[in-house]
């Protein structure tokens, strides 16, 4: 849809004023850079689920979306191919939160089902798969569908510092106004997966790169998984303060930490959550961007 002179006019004077700031409709884009690749052009998945809630042991699918678009291997984006998208039977009605938040009814879904063939072949075109939020899409895809575990992820949420690029918070939503000053229909799986391209792809940071640069630069990097195992019940807050999380599972605490930064972390444990204790027992994992969002991580 062409925008309206009259109206755009009268955008581009709020927003040349100091007190408006004008936010305008997503746009429809099939290709980001007109300019010749640089080294390899390689293809990835953006990927969305709408689900039944947000346990990802227990709740199921509802929506599966997936956009597959090329990048070069500075972060450039290309072109954007064409969307999937999947109702799925979750076999139990949808909880009335989740139908008011995304729009989706039991009738939309009955009797359908995710075409497994289609995606898997998808994923054979794909050498990096990426969602916003991937600690939660990843987990409950790969029950549903194996093969999302043989895959290579990033976060367009974590694995890019958005400070960067002036943002505070980190939902799709606020990062789409606060970074590309655009809105869209949001809870739906097909147009997330399109306004999260749009996020990687179309803002600059101060030296040029694109927040796709910035992901790729964190999918390619190691992680340690310090665990601090039989810490006392006394240092929790400490812990937590550190940034340590719970592992209900393992029933312990862990951050993770560059590799390079592993030895520190260590003597930071010694020095403030074993030292009266006289019991120290540090574990250490790595992966890679293999098993990184993983419940295998």
């Amino acid at each position: 849809m062409n925008p309206d002179p009259t109206l755009e006019e009268a955008a581009s004077r709020l927003d040349a004023s100091d007190g408006y700031i004008v936010v305008r409709r997503l746009p429809k884009v099939t290709n980001y850079s007109s300019r010749a690749p640089i080294g390899e052009v390689r293809s990835a998945l953006l990927v969305d689920v709408e689900s039944t809630g947000l346990d990802t042991a227990r709740d199921v699918i509802i929506e599966f979306g997936a956009v597959p678009f090329r990048y070069d291997s500075t972060g450039e984006v290309f072109d954007v191919g064409e969307p999937v998208s999947y109702f799925e039977d979750p076999g139990r009605p949808i909880p009335v939160d989740i139908v008011e938040l995304t729009g989706i009814t039991d009738a939309m879904v009955a009797g359908q089902r995710i075409d497994d063939a289609r995606v898997n072949a998808l994923l054979d075109e794909s050498v990096l798969v990426i969602a916003h939020n991937a600690s939660y899409d990843r987990r409950i895809l790969e029950r549903r569908l194996p093969r999302f575990a043989e895959k290579h992820w990033g976060c367009s949420r974590d694995d890019v510092p958005w400070s960067r690029f002036g943002a505070s918070g980190l939902k799709l939503q606020y990062l789409l106004y606060a970074v590309c000053r655009v809105f869209h229909d949001g809870h739906r799986a097909v147009d997330d997966c399109l306004a999260t391209i749009h996020l990687l792809a179309a803002p600059r940071a101060a030296d040029g790169r694109t927040p796709m640069a910035m992901l790729l630069d964190s999918a390619r990097r190691k992680t340690s998984r310090i665990w601090a195992r039989k810490s006392a019940f006394e240092t929790k807050e400490v812990l937590k303060a550190r940034g340590y999380r719970w592992n209900d599972a393992q029933k312990t605490w862990f951050i993770d930490r560059p590799p390079a930064e592993v030895e520190a972390e260590k003597s930071w444990l010694q020095e403030n959550v074993y030292a009266h204790s006289g019991v120290s027992l540090v574990d250490v994992t790595t992966f890679t961007a293999r098993e990184r969002y993983s419940v295998r991580a």
